[in-house]
């Protein structure tokens, strides 16, 4: 008798349920004081019943370019505290220096290595030129190790240990000056690990599609290899950047990203963590966050004990002159937010 196949999990939806009325973390609160333009990008894990933020922090002139990778925490949430840097970046304005700017830090716990790993992209930084995006260009990923070891050390200090991704010959066709732009680790069923990357064709300005590939590698520490074979993954026509990956209790992957509509998120499904569903917007009404000109990037998707999810972000207030009408994704002060969502 030959067995029935397996019953694969139904690929879930996600619709918005409600919003936190004010921003978490913003120009006015505590340990911000000297940060100048806000916080974009990065994770949030809930270890311990304690909430923890890993952001950017870009903290002076000229914007996006001195930046700082901030550790904050909070016991209910809502309210953070600032517990350190973790690592800040040069500032060089030269196109010289390798870590100008640094962005997008995410924590994974290595259990061969019995330490955290932070990844985070170090990038060039440099003036734009009428047809060239420069200020971040050249994107490497940088692995870091905890000092302490298990599980407790996930709040640093870290060290470098190696980049694990760079452009450079392994590069796809469709990666460009804009290098490697965000990484994002996730295993399989069979124990080993993908990740997703980003890049642009930044050297043609105005570039028309940020894309995505998969990386894969044997363990967290690499190495890693591009999926060169099926890159890129094509969540999104235009714009997909800086995805989330979380595993559902039924064994569905699901990848949240900053997607091509302002204002929205994209959500994309995979039943094995390397075949993934074309995305789809996640809409919510504008009303309920009055005080964000434009969204930026998820943060995490949280598993609530009700069934419901807690979506950390990043965005934009309406500081600095930003107009409701023509939202730019860098102006205004970069502040958290959270909203509630619930699968159907």
């Amino acid at each position: 008798m030959i067995a029935p196949p397996a019953l694969m999990p139904s690929l879930p939806r996600f619709v918005f349920d409600s919003g936190h009325p004010q921003p978490l973390l913003y120009r006015a609160s505590p340990g911000a004081e000297d940060n100048l333009f806000g916080f974009e990008g990065g994770t949030l894990l809930r270890l311990d019943g304690a909430y923890h933020l890993f952001t950017a922090e870009i903290h002076a002139r000229p914007k996006v370019v001195p930046t700082r990778l901030a550790h904050w925490r909070s016991d209910d949430g809502l309210a953070f505290t600032r517990v350190s840097t973790l690592f800040a970046s040069t500032g060089d304005f030269t196109g010289r220096d390798e870590r100008a700017s640094l962005w997008s830090p995410m924590p994974f716990f290595n259990e061969a290595e019995d330490r955290w790993n932070l990844f985070y992209v170090a990038y060039k930084a440099a003036p734009n030129t009428p047809t060239a995006h420069l200020l971040n260009h050249a994107g490497r990923i940088v692995r870091a190790r905890s000092l302490t070891a298990g599980r407790a050390g996930f709040g640093g200090p870290y060290a470098d240990v190696e980049i694990v991704l760079q452009p450079g010959p392994d590069s796809d066709p469709w990666e460009g000056l804009q290098g490697v732009d965000s990484f994002y680790a996730y295993r399989l069923d069979d124990g080993s690990w993908r990740a997703f990357y980003g890049s642009c064709h930044t050297q043609n300005m105005p570039c028309d599609w940020w894309g995505l590939g998969l990386a894969s590698a044997p363990a967290l520490a690499g190495p890693w290899t591009r999926c060169s074979a099926q890159n890129p993954v094509v969540l999104d026509e235009k714009f997909a950047e800086n995805p989330i990956v979380t595993r559902l209790a039924d064994g569905v992957f699901v990848a949240i990203y900053d997607s091509t509509i302002r204002g929205t998120f994209g959500i994309a499904t995979s039943t094995d963590g390397v075949n993934w569903s074309r995305g789809a917007s996640l809409e919510f009404p504008r009303e309920a966050f009055p005080w964000l000109a434009t969204m930026r990037t998820p943060l995490c998707l949280l598993p609530e004990p009700d069934g419901g999810f807690l979506l950390y972000f990043t965005g934009y207030d309406r500081t600095d002159g930003v107009a409701a009408e023509e939202p730019h994704h860098h102006d205004g002060f970069g502040v958290v937010g959270r909203m509630r969502l619930r699968r159907v």
